[in-house]
């Protein structure tokens, strides 16, 4: 059974830093590329970051480029998402899934939540 945990989330100020880990579990991990995704109710969930296979390619949506680092230990089968200079608009809920033909692969884990306010 294919299972994701995410966590670290939390409330920070603007500017703050937060570093999001999830655990991945139920599949093969490192043979997926894998992604972070957040969602803000209202919306849709998007894509904000995703990384290779092997860990060696890295891409990021506009909006987080330059402040969102994507990175992976697969003898852990885990990837994390540090995230810095956070602004009000990065609220949401994140979530990871391993990244197929430009779309999410599995169902989804319970996300954690991060908050931005002063």
């Amino acid at each position: 059974q294919v299972q994701f945990v995410e966590s670290g989330g939390g409330l920070v100020q603007p500017g703050g830093s937060l570093r999001l880990s999830c655990v991945a579990s139920g599949f093969p991990f490192n043979q997926n590329d894998m992604g972070w995704y957040r969602q803000v109710p209202g919306k849709q969930r998007e894509l904000v970051a995703r990384i290779s296979l092997g860990g060696f390619r890295t891409n990021y949506a506009d909006s987080v480029k330059g402040r969102f680092t994507i990175s992976r230990d697969n003898n852990k089968n885990t990837v994390n998402l540090e995230m810095n200079n956070l602004q009000p608009q990065d609220a949401a809920v994140y979530f990871c899934n391993a990244y197929w033909r430009g779309s999410p692969r599995y169902n989804w884990g319970r996300g954690t939540q991060v908050m931005v306010s002063s």
